[in-house]
């Protein structure tokens, strides 16, 4: 006969299947509303550092993992040559605005010299107007022998010479005109040199601003790539700021987003921190897998097709607390996202 064992052995493994089927319900349920994934990191803003211009640095403000400031001076370059380049431009500024100025005075005077001709003209084509009539009279005095023939032939004298004036005063209006276009012109060239004049002008502060590198933004210096010496070029990389705000960036399996949803609570473990849990939500996912971003997206159409489960990139957003630690970005973490 099978000998019975001890009752607390008994009591142990009931109390033991009770905790099992407990906790493997719990769990069942627990994984039912919710999708998790390893496959997932940190990520933030991060912002390339580079110069506008060649120039050699003389001085670099900053070092690795440094938190700088929006605005703060991160390298100096040689400022001599934009000086120079600086008072160049304002020299030929003050240059041109005293072009302008003297073609508007001269300007000024041909105005000047044209209403004192169109006077004149007025005037002696007043008097060349008398002096024809007078020689009319006078013709008609002749005929009837009233007056001498001196004075009839001093009359057409003065006729003609009245004449001869007022197309002499005709001829210096339109010569003033003339001269009125001409200033006009110098005056439209003169302030097309001052409008140039001014743009290099800004062209040579900007390249003096362009000698005082700033950070674009917040954020916490990594990668320098710069020393005092070093001649830079536009465009070269001299290190990167790394933003401040950070989020998750989680690759899901596409099998799991059927109950995924934007707005949905997140629990978010950090590898670097195994006692910290992080909450958030998802804000948003992307519109395509991450294999049809990438270099060199897969062609399904040609050679052998074997279907592998793509994986599509969930933005998550992350409430940190006041305390948190560095976040930085290329962290692994692992989400879960409450679906149910």
């Amino acid at each position: 006969m099978k000998e019975k064992k001890p009752l607390f052995v008994r009591w142990g493994m009931a109390i033991g299947l009770l905790l099992a089927l407990v906790f493997g319900v719990r769990f069942y349920l627990q994984s039912r509303g919710r999708q998790s994934t390893d496959d997932a990191f940190i990520e933030a803003h991060v912002m390339q550092v580079s110069s506008k211009i060649s120039e050699k640095v003389v001085r670099v403000l900053v070092d690795d993992n440094q938190v700088v400031k929006g605005g703060d001076v991160l390298v100096e370059l040689d400022p001599r040559d934009a000086q120079a380049l600086l008072s160049q431009a304002k020299a030929n500024l003050d240059s041109s605005e005293a072009k302008l100025a003297e073609a508007r005075a001269r300007l000024g005077a041909e105005q000047a010299g044209l209403a004192q001709a169109l006077a004149d003209t007025s005037e002696t084509k007043a008097l060349a107007d008398n002096a024809g009539q007078e020689l009319l009279r006078s013709k008609s005095l002749r005929k009837s022998g009233a007056i001498a023939q001196r004075e009839y032939d001093q009359m057409m004298a003065g006729d003609l010479s009245r004449k001869a004036a007022l197309t002499s005063k005709q001829q210096r209006a339109i010569g003033a005109q003339a001269g009125i276009s001409v200033a006009v012109a110098a005056v439209a060239s003169a302030a097309a040199w001052v409008e140039q004049s001014r743009a290099l002008l800004d062209t040579a502060r900007l390249r003096m601003d362009n000698t005082r590198i700033c950070a674009p933004g917040d954020g916490r210096i990594a990668r320098k790539n710069v020393e005092p010496g070093n001649f830079v070029q536009p465009g070269n990389a001299l290190m990167a700021l790394v933003a401040p705000e950070v989020w998750v960036i989680a690759n899901f399996k596409e099998t799991q987003l059927d109950r995924l949803r934007p707005g949905q609570a997140v629990e978010v473990r950090v590898d670097s921190y195994p006692s910290l849990l992080l909450k958030g939500k998802v804000e948003s996912i992307q519109a395509g897998t991450g294999s049809r971003f990438s270099l060199l997206p897969p062609e399904n159409a040609t050679g052998n097709y074997v279907k592998v489960v793509q994986r599509v990139p969930v933005k998550i957003e992350l409430e940190l607390p006041v305390d948190s630690p560095l976040l930085a970005p290329g962290m692994s973490v692992s989400p879960s996202v409450m679906v149910r």
